[in-house]
């Protein structure tokens, strides 16, 4: 009971499945969300097998759905319980716009509204569990969110809304971190190439691409949760905020430090999903 809680998002496959899994086997608690309870039951009962830790549960969310994510919030908070390290990692790809039923382009609310709104909603939970890290799962993008057109009503390309929603997680992160205050970190970590199956529904050419470069260079998706589970827990990394971190070293990114470009996307976030802009 005495053991630190983790959420891990994604955690049905790829790295957030290995990161839930790397968290279980150092003797954390785990909280997995998945789409779908079946198939969280399955990766639950495969960590547990694996590590022999009983102390991982599947908590059911859409981070499409912003009511999704807001019944998952308001479940944990329900139960009073602690939250010391929350890990966002789920993430989709499509190769056309699509429209969620709340009416927002699924990218944008799967990558970066949803766990948005899910951090802040759980921000109290964190807060009474400092000292809590938090740590977004994304990449140095080089594709700047167009504030005029966030969800690619006007003009949509797949990669450049999937690089913007990605750009988006670490604007996130940047202005998170600066209003959070002390006892709460806020980090990205890039993971590199690694070996999922993100890319699957993207067009032949790019499949075979990304393929090809993991297939040669990607890293394994284990491989890939080493370094997440390293930047939630080491002391190293206790008094790290605002970063992007990769490989145990923090790195750089277009418009990483423009201060004026975070604000504005938090503003407009807080409208999306209906918070208020102040913490």
């Amino acid at each position: 009971m005495d053991a630190k809680v983790c959420l891990v998002t994604g955690a049905t496959s790829g790295i957030g499945r290995a990161t839930a899994e790397a968290f279980a086997r150092d003797g954390l608690q785990v909280v997995m969300v998945s789409r779908d309870m079946a198939r969280g039951e399955a990766a639950r009962s495969e960590v547990v097998s694996k590590t022999r830790n009983q102390s991982v549960e599947v908590m059911v969310a859409d981070l499409s759905s912003l009511e999704s994510v807001r019944r998952l919030a308001a479940g944990f908070e329900s139960e009073g319980r602690r939250l010391d390290i929350m890990i966002n990692d789920a993430a989709v790809f499509t190769p056309q716009r699509q429209v969620t039923p709340e009416g927002l382009e699924l990218m944008l609310a799967t990558n970066f509204l949803g766990p948005f709104l899910l951090t802040r909603l759980l921000l109290p939970r964190l807060r009474a569990s400092s000292p809590s890290r938090i740590i977004n799962v994304t990449a140095p993008s080089t594709t700047r969110p167009d504030l005029e057109d966030l969800q690619g009503a006007k003009k949509f390309g797949a990669l450049n809304a999937f690089g913007a929603s990605k750009a988006a997680d670490l604007l996130f992160t940047y202005a998170l971190a600066r209003r959070v205050g002390g006892g709460v970190t806020v980090n990205a970590y890039h993971p590199g190439i690694v070996k999922t199956n993100l890319m699957r529904q993207a067009a032949a050419p790019v499949r075979f691409m990304t393929s090809l470069v993991a297939l040669f260079a990607g890293a394994t998706p284990e491989r890939a949760a080493q370094g997440i589970v390293q930047l939630a827990t080491s002391d190293r990394f206790a008094m790290t905020t605002g970063k992007l971190v990769r490989n145990d070293k923090e790195i750089s990114a277009p418009f990483i430090d423009d201060a004026e470009l975070q604000d504005s996307l938090w503003r407009a976030a807080s409208r999306l999903v209906g918070l208020p802009e102040n913490l």
